[in-house]
């Protein structure tokens, strides 16, 4: 483990312990995954977590009190405590082969944003159409999309902007023929410029990849979401689940918050 990991790991026992005095952060926590189970190539930051780490984490969370397990697209910004929303980004096999198994078993629901050029690939490890559409029917499942070819939306200019946000969800929607409401930003990368062009696109949700909680005040456009990875622990998913890592909001680049 690096100087930097450790340090930040310190910051957030320091939290962790606070936020033991003074009780969890009340609102809307949306936990955001990659890969459950698979092998990456150059996964140096460990997005792809091992399948038994990922069930005990849904273990963990299924028996806290107190809190409500909700889809992201149940509108839960208005309701009161803690709700929380499960999250996958880039479309992999493994959320249809692994992951969704373990959360049916908890009976969570979850949402995967899926890459449009990546299913319309074909090749693992990505979903391909027919896999899609399989977990797009299951139980508590619901698809939005990530970008048609994964890159930084706020880099792009109007006209692939454009195609990157309005083509993806047609192509989504016409695999799955359900409506694609949310968008989850490539790279965490999001400016005004990319949030009204997402509104005009048809999405309602959008997520970003800043830790935080969010609560009536934020735009649906712009949720927070908190990502898990490899290395957490069973303890260091419940610090990130109450609060205690939402200090590091302030390392992640977010251009729409001050």
């Amino acid at each position: 483990m690096t100087w930097k990991r450790v340090a930040v790991r310190t910051v957030s026992e320091v939290c962790a312990w606070k936020r033991g005095i003074f009780g969890p952060r009340l609102g809307f926590r949306i936990l955001l995954y990659h890969a459950v189970g698979s092998h990456l190539l150059h996964d140096t930051y460990g997005i792809s977590i091992r399948s038994e780490l990922f069930e005990r984490h849904m273990a963990v969370l299924s028996r806290q009190g107190g809190i409500s397990i909700v889809g992201l697209e149940d509108k839960p910004l208005s309701s009161a405590g803690l709700r929380v929303a499960i999250t996958f980004d880039d479309g992999y096999q493994d959320n249809l082969k692994t992951a969704a198994p373990i959360l049916l078993k908890y009976k969570i629901p979850f949402t995967v944003f899926a890459t449009s050029s990546y299913i319309q690939s074909g090749r693992a490890p990505y979903l391909n159409s027919d896999e899609l559409r399989e977990l797009a029917s299951l139980p508590g499942a619901s698809i939005g999309s990530h970008g048609a070819t994964h890159i930084p939306l706020a880099e792009c200019d109007d006209a692939t902007l454009w195609r990157e946000l309005y083509d993806s969800r047609c192509y989504l929607e016409d695999v799955i023929k359900k409506p694609v409401q949310g968008i989850a930003y490539p790279h965490g990368s999001v400016s005004v410029r990319v949030m009204e062009a997402a509104q005009r696109a048809g999405y309602t949700l959008g997520g970003c990849s800043r830790f935080d909680i969010n609560d009536v005040s934020r735009d649906p456009l712009l949720l927070y979401r908190s990502e898990i990875v490899a290395a957490d622990s069973e303890r260091i998913f419940l610090q990130k689940l109450y609060g205690a890592w939402d200090w590091y909001r302030w390392r992640i680049r977010d251009l729409l918050v001050s």
